[in-house]
C-alpha cells in the first residue's frame, strides 16, 4: 500500500498534465462546436428569410392561403432567432426564452447551450460582435417583411385587395430582398472568417499548452531527482526536530517497545514519574509506576497491555499515576500502538497532568454552590440540602429544624454608609452565627440580608434555644463604620420538620411566613411556626390576597397599555 502511494506521488504531476491537456482539448472542441452552431444557425436564418420572401411573393400572385401558410413556416425561423436575441439582450437575460426562440429557429437542442454561452461570454469578441451587428440589421428587414405580410393577409383575406396594391406589395418585397441580400452575405462571411480565426487560435493555444506542459513535466522530473537526494537529509533533520519538540512539550511522552519496555522519555515524563531516562531505559513500565482508575481507585495494569495489543488507542482515559514513593498524580492518558508493516512494534503514551484542571473544577464547583461575599452556601445548595434532609425523614425517623433570618436595620447601614459597609456587616454576622452552630448544621445566605439555617436531627426545644441564642448574638453586635455606631437586630422564623412528609416548598413557605410574622410583631424576635395558629393563617390569607390584587392590577395595567398602543 505504501509503495502504491509513493508511486502516485511520483506520477500525479504527469497525470495532471494529461488531464489539463485533455481539458483544454475538450474546451477547444466545445468552442468550435458552438461556433459551428452559429454558422449553421446563420444558414437556417438566411434560408428561412429567402423562402419567406419567395412564398410571400407567390402569395401576392396566387392569393392562395396555402402559400401564406408556407410563408409563415419559413418566416418562423428568423423570427425565432430574433426572439432569442432579444431575450439575451435584456438587462436580466431570460435564457429560457432564448432557448425556446432558438428551438423555433430550427437549431438542434444540443447546440443551443453553446449558442447562448458564446453570445453571453464572447459577445464583445470582434468577429462575433460584427456578426451580431449584421444579425440585428437583418432582423429589421425580417420584421419589415412580417409587417408587410400581415398587411397583405388582412387585405387579401377580406377580399378588398386591388391590383395596384398587389403590384405595390410585390415591389416592396423585391426591395426588401435586394436590401437584405448583402446583409446576409456579410453575416455569413463574418461568421466564416471568425470560425477560421478561432480554429487557428485554438490550434495555437493547444500547441503552446502542450509545449508548456512538456516543459513542466521535464522540470518536475528534475525536481523529483533533486528531492530524492534531499530525502535522507530531510529525514534526519525531521528526526532531530521531533526529538526537540517532544522534549519541549509540557505533556509527558513515553515510548515503549512491543514488550512495554521504555525506549524514550521526554523531560516532562521524567518529572512526572520521578525517574531519569538513563535509569528508565529498557525497564518495564510496571517497574517505574502503576496506574489506577480515577473513579474506582483500583489498579489498571491492563490498560497498557490493551494498547500494546492494538485493542484500544487514541481515546483519553482518566487515570492516576502511582509513583514509587507512593505519591499520586491525576492524569489524562492517551495511548496508541505503533504499527510497522501491520504489526504492533510498541506504543506511545501521552500523560497530561490534570492537577491544575482538578483544582479549577473544584473551584468552579465551590463557586456554583457558595456565596462569593460570605463564603456560605447559596440558596440553590441550601435547598438541595434541605430537600435531602426531608427525604431522609421518610426512612430515618427524626426531627429537623429550619430557620429563616432577616436582618433588621441592614438597609439603614447600606443606605447611609454604602455597600462596602453592608458587605462588612454581613461578613461579621456570618462569623458570629457560625460560632453558635454545630458542625453538621448548614448556614446559607439566601440573598441580600436573608439567611437560612438547617439544623439536622435537632428537636424543637433545642432549636428554639439555638434560635434565641443567635438572636441575642446579633443583638449584642455593635457595628461601627466611619465613626458611626449601629444596633442590629434579626427576625427569625423557626419551623420544626418531622416525619409528616413535608415538601420542600411547604417547608420554605412555612419558614418564610414565620419570619414575616416575626417582623410584623415588632422585629428582633423568634417566631415559631404553628400550623394551627389562626393569626398566622389569617396573615397568610391576607398576603395571598395582596399578591392576587397586585397580579390583577399588573394585568389590568398591561391590558390598558396594549389597548392604547397605536395600531
Amino acid at each position: 500500500m505504501r509503495d502504491k502511494r509513493r508511486l502516485f506521488v511520483l506520477v500525479w504531476p504527469f497525470i495532471a498534465i494529461v488531464v489539463l491537456q485533455a481539458l483544454l482539448a475538450g474546451i477547444s472542441l466545445e468552442v468550435l462546436s458552438s461556433v459551428r452552431a452559429y454558422v449553421t444557425g446563420e444558414s437556417l436564418w438566411s434560408k428561412g428569410q429567402k423562402d419567406a420572401i419567395s412564398y410571400l411573393h407567390l402569395y401576392a400572385d396566387t392569393l392562395d392561403e396555402a402559400d401564406y401558410r408556407a410563408y409563415q413556416n419559413a418566416i418562423a425561423i428568423p423570427l425565432g432567432d430574433h426572439a432569442a436575441r432579444l431575450a439575451m439582450d435584456l438587462p436580466n437575460p431570460d435564457y429560457r426564452a432564448a432557448y425556446e426562440g432558438f428551438l423555433r429557429g430550427g437549431t438542434h437542442p444540443q447546440d443551443i447551450p453553446g449558442l447562448i454561452w458564446l453570445y453571453r461570454d464572447f459577445g464583445e469578441f470582434s468577429y462575433l460582435k460584427r456578426a451580431i451587428g449584421h444579425w440585428q440589421v437583418g432582423d429589421q428587414f425580417v420584421l419589415a417583411l412580417e409587417d408587410l405580410a400581415n398587411q397583405m393577409h388582412q387585405r387579401i383575406g377580406s377580399g378588398k385587395a386591388t391590383a395596384a396594391e398587389l403590384e405595390a406589395w410585390k415591389q416592396q418585397i423585391y426591395t426588401i430582398n435586394v436590401q437584405v441580400t448583402p446583409v446576409e452575405k456579410a453575416f455569413s462571411d463574418t461568421l466564416g472568417e471568425g470560425s477560421r480565426f478561432i480554429q487557428r487560435l485554438l490550434l495555437g493555444a493547444n500547441v503552446l499548452a502542450a509545449v508548456v506542459l512538456i516543459g513542466l513535466a521535464t522540470l518536475r522530473t528534475l525536481k523529483l531527482v533533486q528531492q530524492r537526494e534531499a530525502f535522507d537529509l530531510a529525514l534526519r533533520a525531521e528526526k532531530e526536530r521531533a526529538q526537540t519538540t517532544l522534549a519541549s512539550i509540557g505533556d509527558a511522552v513515553i515510548r515503549t517497545d512491543s514488550q512495554g519496555r521504555v525506549e524514550y522519555l521526554n523531560p516532562a515524563a521524567e518529572d512526572l514519574i520521578l525517574c531519569r531516562f538513563d535509569h528508565a531505559r529498557g525497564r518495564s513500565l510496571a517497574a517505574l509506576f502503576h496506574l489506577q482508575d480515577s473513579d474506582s481507585q483500583l489498579p489498571d495494569a491492563s490498560l497498557v497491555e490493551r494498547i500494546l495489543a492494538g485493542e484500544i488507542g487514541g481515546s483519553a482515559h482518566a487515570q492516576q499515576v502511582v509513583r514509587l514513593d507512593g505519591s499520586k498524580v491525576a492524569v489524562a492518558l492517551v495511548g496508541a500502538p505503533i504499527r510497522i508493516a501491520g504489526r504492533v512494534a510498541g506504543a506511545v503514551l501521552v500523560l497530561h497532568d490534570m492537577t491544575r484542571e482538578r483544582q479549577y473544577i473544584d473551584t468552579l464547583s465551590w463557586q456554583a454552590s457558595h456565596d462569593a461575599l460570605t463564603g456560605l452556601v447559596n440558596r440553590r445548595e441550601f435547598e438541595q440540602r434541605l430537600e435531602s434532609a426531608l427525604a431522609r425523614l421518610d426512612t430515618h425517623p427524626g426531627q429537623h429544624a429550619l430557620m429563616f433570618l432577616d436582618l433588621d436595620q441592614f438597609k439603614v447601614v447600606n443606605d447611609t454608609c454604602g455597600h462596602a459597609a453592608g458587605d462588612q456587616l454581613l461578613r461579621q454576622i456570618c462569623v458570629l452565627l457560625q460560632e453558635h452552630l454545630r458542625d453538621g448544621d448548614t448556614l446559607a445566605r439566601l440573598g441580600g440580608d436573608e439567611f437560612g439555617i438547617l439544623l439536622e436531627n435537632c428537636p424543637a426545644a433545642p432549636a428554639a434555644r439555638i434560635a434565641e441564642l443567635l438572636r441575642l448574638t446579633v443583638q449584642e453586635l455593635h457595628f461601627a463604620w466611619d465613626g458611626r455606631n449601629f444596633n442590629i437586630g434579626v427576625s427569625i422564623g423557626l419551623v420544626s420538620l418531622a416525619q409528616s412528609r413535608t415538601s420542600l416548598a411547604e417547608a420554605l413557605r412555612s419558614a418564610d411566613m414565620a419570619c414575616y410574622m416575626a417582623k410584623e410583631k415588632g422585629r428582633n424576635r423568634v417566631q415559631v411556626y404553628q400550623s394551627d395558629d389562626s393569626e398566622m393563617s389569617n396573615r397568610f390569607g391576607e398576603m395571598a390576597w395582596v399578591q392576587r390584587i397586585h397580579a390583577a392590577l399588573e394585568e389590568d395595567v398591561s391590558a390598558s397599555t396594549t389597548s392604547r398602543s397605536p395600531r
